[in-house]
């Protein structure tokens, strides 16, 4: 490695560069064009006091941490790196404590220019491996920095208040195997992330918004049990709001199996009426392309309960399109009825679920809020995930999630 020489100028342009301030001095600048590599020494006069990194009280130093080194931006296309032996305080109050350097943060191996640059690498980035290639960072390393920025825009993050929360699962692994992800509706972003979907799980979800919990009017979920005890415990002043679209989800697998049925009854006298037609039923039908239309309207003629049973899903859709609750309960009871005349087992079984928690429907008309920015959330997570190929514990998919979908204040002051 070649050094320049003492006093030269370029000690006092990287002092510029890093923005140190009197007294640290650049005492030496190496040059290794074998290794790329560029290497700023900095040092804390001997003969000068220092600050108590707790209290801020000057006192005398002790003595010299190891010499360590900072990955810092590159210098062209040299990779640059700050090495130091940091001193120590022997502060009277607090004792011997490593003084606070000003281009990293503690603990870190990166300048807080590198890391706020890597973070913007990281976000731009599919994924952690895309990003340590173009950093050339270890995958642990770059992981580490995606750590340190989502602890730190945790702790500077504000939950005052949140009005309308979103409470909803999304699969970890293979087999049922779920995680609990908390949103806030109003501000679109990721509360947090607990893994598991049971009462306990939703319930430590909740204890992590401190007391903003208290300010929570409003939770948009599905009718999973477990989250609803939760809520009621937890959130006991906030209104349950049964999402609409779990619900559609719930009329959907209602038809799909009365056309299973049919379909198999069916194929037991020879007869393929219903062949194919499974995804017609799933479609929205303002989606339906006119091959769609045209099977429908076959269906329909021929009398089958699949059609029924469609259109006792598709009649539903003027519950949400009412303007209070006595208007909503109204249509709701007549729907009821209405699925209740009919000879559709599976029908019924929605029907009579629904009924059960009305009053957790009818919210929606004081609070219409739901779940669509969470089931947004979940195809990025899931991008996330299958880009990233799986995660190796919980903690980094977490980790991951609040980092991409958080909304943190991610970069280093």
């Amino acid at each position: 490695m070649k050094f320049f020489s003492e006093g030269h100028d370029l000690y006092q342009h990287y002092r510029q560069l890093l923005g140190l301030a009197e007294p640290w001095q650049v005492v030496s600048v190496g040059l290794s064009t074998v290794e790329n590599l560029v290497e700023v020494a900095v040092k804390w006069p001997d003969q000068m006091q220092v600050r108590c990194p707790k209290c801020g009280r000057r006192c005398g130093r002790y003595d010299h941490q190891k010499e360590r080194r900072w990955r810092h931006l590159d210098t062209m296309q040299f990779r640059t790196e700050i090495v130091c032996s940091v001193p120590r305080s022997n502060c009277p109050e607090h004792g011997v404590r490593t003084v606070h350097v000003p281009w990293a943060e503690p603990h870190s191996g990166f300048t807080m220019l590198f890391e706020r640059f890597a973070i913007d690498v990281l976000s731009a980035c599919a994924t952690q491996k895309a990003a340590g290639e173009l950093l050339r960072l270890s995958w642990f390393e770059i992981h580490r920095i995606q750590k340190r920025a989502v602890e730190r825009g945790l702790e500077r993050r504000k939950v005052e208040q949140v009005s309308n929360v979103g409470m909803d699962e999304k699969s970890f692994r293979r087999g049922h195997n779920y995680v609990t992800v908390l949103t806030d509706i109003d501000r679109s972003r990721v509360l947090d992330v607990v893994e598991g979907r049971d009462t306990e799980s939703a319930k430590r979800c909740w204890k992590r918004l401190g007391n903003a919990v208290e300010t929570v009017k409003a939770v948009a979920m599905d009718m999973w049990d477990a989250y609803v005890a939760a809520a009621t415990a937890e959130v006991p002043q906030a209104k349950i709001v049964h999402d609409k679209f779990h619900v559609s989800k719930h009329l959907n697998d209602g038809v799909d199996k009365v056309r299973k049925r049919e379909h198999a009854s069916l194929l037991r006298r020879n007869i393929e009426w219903l062949k194919g037609t499974k995804h017609l039923f799933l479609y929205n039908s303002a989606k339906w392309t006119e091959d769609h239309r045209e099977m429908f309207q076959m269906v329909k003629e021929l009398n089958l309960k699949v059609a029924d049973a469609w259109r006792l899903k598709e009649d539903f859709n003027e519950f949400w399109k009412q303007k209070s609750t006595e208007t909503g309960k109204g249509i709701f009871d007549e729907w009821y009825q209405s699925v209740k005349e009919e000879s559709l087992p599976p029908m019924k079984k929605v029907a009579d679920m629904l009924k059960k928690r009305l009053s957790r429907l009818l919210n929606y008309f004081d609070h219409p809020i739901t779940n669509a920015q969470a089931e947004g959330f979940n195809s990025k997570i899931q991008a996330i995930k299958s880009q990233a190929r799986g995660f190796r514990n919980f903690a980094n998919y977490r980790t991951a999630i609040l980092f991409h979908c958080g909304k943190l204040n991610l970069y280093p002051q």
